[in-house]
């Protein structure tokens, strides 16, 4: 693996999969962006545009409805973290991020007993803006237009570490979130929109930056602790490894450090992240892989000294299953939800630095 810190984020052409000479290059690439990196963009991705633009267009209406019609939606209400949450409402790095935003899953029953983990009460049903009935089948059909997306794009991440195209699939959850965000403009120079860390939200994360190109505020630490921009290239997703990802190929694969800055410009972004299974334990994760990874032909798997800093407690072991540490990071960064939901466990959670 080259340890040379990256300075640009490459892109990935998934349409070279198609034809056995390109496909070579592609998996090549896509190896590189994988350990070295820890994010990349991907073009020619098959996602219908009708899908994307239907989103896209739907969030200044979205974000206009009035105050009460998103309060109505509150992640207040909701156990599984689900709907709206206004700026200010979220810490990230322990400051509050300046952004305000809907979260959405694959659509799911309610089923949880306490007979069930705790932590098996963050599946559940969205909530929906009744002011805006036709914002649930946009969101559905990008839900699994992403959803399909993601496993497609895993069968070639398996082979580029030279392992069989399904090996990765077991791993994955029955329901994956989305958010939609907006970064309202910011009047005192660049803020904290949200502040850095590692994607612990899923497997993997698939990005649709969502304003013009020219608007900026993405950026991903380097290997040497350098904050390169993400910027936004039209016709692409920018994709990068989660938490859960690192964990599996034994830190071999970086969950790469991330930031986004709010500047003059309102920025309004749309999150997928592919979910993993909650029941899945670290000894399983670290455990399934392990003798592959540590073979001769993978590096070190180096990254910054501030990216080893970044709050993970799935990547240091705190807790035995992916769920806990989900439930945790949710109810550390919503503390109203947790509080109102999740009090027997609140305190743990909250001072276990």
């Amino acid at each position: 693996m080259s340890t040379s810190a990256f300075t640009s984020i490459p892109i990935i052409d998934l349409s070279k999969a198609n034809v056995p000479d390109t496909k070579v290059e592609l998996l090549r690439d896509l190896r590189h962006a994988l350990t070295s990196v820890g994010f990349l963009y991907v073009s020619n991705h098959g996602v219908a545009e009708p899908v994307i633009k239907g989103l896209v267009h739907a969030l200044p209406r979205l974000f206009n409805l009035p105050r009460t019609e998103k309060e109505a939606v509150s992640l207040g209400n909701s156990p599984h973290f689900l709907g709206y949450s206004g700026t200010g409402a979220e810490t990230t790095a322990g400051k509050l991020d300046r952004r305000e935003q809907f979260e959405f899953a694959t659509e799911l029953a309610d089923d949880w007993t306490e007979k069930k983990p705790l932590a098996e009460r963050l599946k559940g049903p969205n909530q929906w803006p009744a002011a805006y009935p036709d914002l649930r089948p946009t969101v559905e059909t990008y839900i699994s237009e992403l959803t399909r997306l993601s496993e497609s794009f895993l069968h070639l991440v398996a082979e580029a570490l030279s392992l069989s195209p399904d090996t990765f699939l077991p791993f994955l959850s029955d329901q994956h979130r989305l958010k939609l965000v907006h970064y309202p403009k910011s009047t005192s120079g660049p803020s904290q929109g949200v502040g850095p860390h590692k994607d612990s939200s899923g497997w993997w994360t698939f990005l649709l930056q969502a304003s013009p190109p020219h608007i900026k505020g993405l950026q991903a630490l380097n290997k040497s602790g350098n904050w390169i921009d993400v910027p936004n290239i039209p016709g692409t997703f920018v994709v990068n490894i989660g938490q859960g990802f690192e964990v599996v190929t034994n830190g071999k694969c970086k969950a790469t450090t991330h930031r986004v800055l709010s500047g003059a410009d309102e920025r309004f972004s749309i999150p997928f992240f592919q979910g993993m299974r909650r029941d899945l334990t670290k000894a399983d994760a670290v455990g399934t892989l392990k003798e592959h990874f540590e073979s001769g032909e993978f590096g070190l798997g180096n990254e910054s000294e501030e990216g080893k800093e970044i709050d993970s407690a799935f990547l240091r072991g705190r807790y035995d299953t992916w769920g806990e540490t989900q439930l945790r990071t949710k109810i550390r960064s919503h503390q109203d939800v947790g509080r109102k939901f999740y009090g027997d466990v609140f305190e743990k959670y909250v001072n276990d630095d």
